[in-house]
């Protein structure tokens, strides 16, 4: 079995997860930077009439707009209203917690594609030392030092992970909260 490519297989597994990490991150922060903007602006002219008419393509406008049109004719009972609100908000929240549950994977994944890339690090220094019959302290090192750095990438991908997804969570968090007050503040 060729260790050495399962272990350099194991570090490219890594990279990936760190760039999908940058990539998810990037664009989360970017979206939600976008709706605050919007939450801002919509609150700004909330009783607007062009709002209505020309909802914008985001999620979070194009709810707004549709439940203050739905609240406008005035002819539809209580409930309707609530199990519209409670859909706009289900729908509303999909998007805003859209791609975080790839961070929480790649979370757990990273430190275990580590160690894996550690497992097939040393298993090919071992083979290298049964082969070759080596007996320099040096290769040795040298050969478990890289083996530990698969470790090492894990982990530190794995603390990245994690510390952009509690940060994009909570900022999804705190942009539902808003959208579902708007919606308890404008129920008629």
């Amino acid at each position: 079995m060729d260790f050495d490519r399962l272990h350099a297989l194991t570090f490219s597994a890594l990279y990936v997860c760190a760039a999908l990490l940058t990539f998810i991150l990037i664009e989360r922060v970017l979206y939600f930077g976008y709706l605050g903007l919007k939450a801002r602006r919509i609150t700004a002219r909330l009783r607007d009439a062009a709002l209505v008419a020309n909802p914008a393509g985001d999620v979070l406008t194009q709810s707004v707009a549709e439940y203050v049109a739905f609240q406008a004719r005035g002819t539809e009972p209580r409930a309707r209203v609530d199990d519209l609100s409670n859909a706009l908000f289900l729908r509303v929240d999909t998007r805003l917690h859209a791609r975080l549950w790839i961070l929480d994977t790649i979370v757990t994944a990273a430190p275990l594609l580590g160690l894996l890339g550690t497992i097939f690090g040393i298993m090919e220094t071992f083979t290298s030392l049964s082969a070759g019959g080596i007996s320099d302290p040096a290769t040795v090192s040298r050969g478990i030092g890289l083996a530990l750095q698969a470790t090492a990438l894990g982990i530190a991908t794995a603390l990245y992970g994690l510390l952009s997804h509690n940060a994009l969570h909570r900022q999804a968090e705190h942009l539902a909260d808003e959208f579902k007050m708007f919606l308890l503040r404008t129920t008629l």
